[in-house]
């Protein structure tokens, strides 16, 4: 079976407990395969944690599910240093962190405090506690859920965290047809049961294998100019949005745009990049790295149209 054939079988495994929700699994999928974390939002009852979990039962990794509330303290989540009276040494309890898929659901539900405690293990893949660092077993990745309706008791993640995900997925509503199946299997109880179909050496052979797809150096040049128009946007005649954006995109946006076309190119069945693959990523690299002003916020623009302003001025190789 060929890695390709691989990915086709995953996708068909997730889809047995997931109905709809392409985009969703499929950004999922790219996180995975180029080790980018996942920030998915949504309003409650769209299959967010139900599709992570099924995507960590067609795996044969470890999964672990955190649930983010007020009263939660950061050593909940990473461990913390434990008197043991039976030796009268401390010990190191680890956290819920040491896994290989880590679902924060909500995680704009906790304090500031317990959210910066991801960021060590999210960038550097190790943990410190106490006075030790532990590394992370690999792969390791974040699937961060958050409510956007909600605000009571409700924490706005910072830029800094916001910036170490590589995807920001705005989870809609099914259709209609996809809602009726939905229904009529959740009251038959008709699910079928999710196999785990692709192992650890295998997804090593797949992320090996995104590294191997061709990408033009004017489809290079491309991103970079679009990267560069969210920050200096006179210099591409966007005249119009400069007075929206008060911090353009980081350079992790332009690293990680670099991996998910890959990535979003093997998807597809493709061994090279073509602008489809672009344009299938760039609102997801780059809607929470766009920082607007008070201005274009009080207006109501949103970061996406933006963006589709830059991609209709950034000229297409």
């Amino acid at each position: 079976m060929s890695l390709y054939e691989k990915i086709e079988l995953l996708q068909k495994e997730i889809s047995k407990g997931v109905i709809g929700q392409e985009d969703m699994v499929n950004s999922i999928l790219i996180g995975l395969l180029t080790n980018g974390h996942i920030l998915l939002e949504g309003v409650p009852g769209l299959a967010k944690t139900t599709t992570v979990k099924c995507v960590a039962d067609a795996i044969d990794l470890n999964f672990k599910r955190v649930q983010f509330t007020p009263d939660l303290l950061p050593s909940d989540i990473i461990g913390t240093q434990i008197y043991d009276m039976k030796t009268g040494d401390f010990k190191i309890k680890k956290g819920p962190v040491f896994t290989n898929l880590l679902l924060a659901d909500e995680i704009n539900r906790a304090p500031a405090k317990v959210q910066s405690a991801l960021l060590e293990v999210m960038q550097e893949r190790q943990v410190t506690i106490a006075e030790d660092s532990f590394k992370i077993e690999q792969p390791f990745l974040v699937l961060a859920t958050q409510n956007p309706i909600e605000s009571e008791g409700a924490y706005t993640l910072p830029e800094a965290q916001l910036d170490r995900f590589m995807f920001k997925i705005v989870v809609g509503y099914n259709t209609k047809e996809q809602e009726l199946e939905m229904a009529k299997k959740v009251t038959m109880n008709s699910f079928e049961n999710i196999n785990k179909v692709i192992n650890k050496d295998e997804l090593n052979n797949l992320k090996k294998s995104i590294k191997n797809i061709h990408i033009d150096n004017e489809l290079e040049e491309y991103i970079v100019n679009i990267i560069d128009a969210s920050r200096y946007p006179n210099k591409y005649n966007l005249d119009e949005v400069s007075n929206m954006i008060h911090f353009g995109a980081s350079p992790r946006a332009t690293i990680d745009m670099f991996k998910a076309v890959k990535a979003n190119a093997f998807l597809r069945g493709n061994d090279y990049v073509s602008p489809i693959d672009i344009a299938m990523v760039v609102k997801n690299v780059l809607r929470h790295r766009i920082i607007l002003t008070y201005e274009a916020m009080a207006n109501e623009i949103l970061v996406d149209d933006v963006i589709q302003k830059i991609l209709e001025k950034v000229d297409i190789p």
